[in-house]
């Protein structure tokens, strides 16, 4: 039986690819593996069933036999783990590389998803105008340093890997702001990403759920 993963039945992204369930489908075709999706509301996700799950109230989920699993990076973590392809054989590669999924989802995302806040609730208040710059700021501050690391090089530490994998999936929330063509290496960094076959495929399937959704 395959694993089966929870995602939005209808995406607040638009089909855009950055819903949650994405760097899990993502990483289940660079593997090679097949999953099931189940489909659930927003008021399903709330619901004591789906806590079950994810305490907060999140997608996605990921469910094998009796194992349960919630957070995305921590998902992609497991099958990178478990199936060839997103890991280095090598142990001190294979570490690099895990650290590279941690700096994603812990020192790149965070200021990335406040700009997306300020952008999306807190454009009303009094003190968004001053707010958003400062925001932005944080966001290049980091953006600086993660390009003058990577340089000329095509992944972050060699070959392709799952921390290449989440930081792709990170760096496309900033698409909409423009922040990111502000860095010619990063811009063609997601640009490979987005290329791979197996993203493709991922972004179809996220997509496919959005465009089937019914829109009354």
């Amino acid at each position: 039986m395959s694993p089966t993963i929870t995602a939005f039945e209808r995406s607040p992204d638009r089909g855009r690819g950055l819903a949650r369930d994405m760097p899990v489908r993502w990483a289940f075709e660079e593997v090679g593996r097949p999953y099931d999706v189940r489909l659930v509301s927003f008021s399903e996700m709330k619901a004591s069933a789906h806590r079950a799950l994810n305490p907060f109230g999140q997608i996605p989920t990921y469910q094998e036999g009796d194992l349960s699993l919630f957070e995305s990076g921590a998902i992609v973590l497991h099958l990178a783990q478990h199936y060839s392809g997103l890991l280095p054989s090598d142990a001190n590669a294979r570490a690099r590389a895990i650290t590279w999924m941690f700096a994603a989802v812990s020192t790149m995302e965070p200021p990335i998803v406040d700009l997306g806040t300020a952008v999306i609730i807190e454009r009303n208040e009094s003190w968004y105008e001053q707010r958003l710059p400062m925001v932005k700021d944080r966001i290049r501050h980091r953006l600086r340093e993660l390009s003058a690391h990577l340089g000329e090089a095509d992944w972050l530490d060699g070959t392709f890997s799952a921390g290449d994998l989440l930081m792709v999936s990170v760096l496309r929330r900033l698409h909409a702001s423009g922040l990111l063509k502000e860095y010619q290496n990063l811009s063609a960094y997601v640009a490979r990403g987005e290329a791979r076959p197996a993203f493709r495929r991922a972004f179809a399937a996220q997509l496919a759920v959005f465009t089937a959704a019914p829109t009354g």
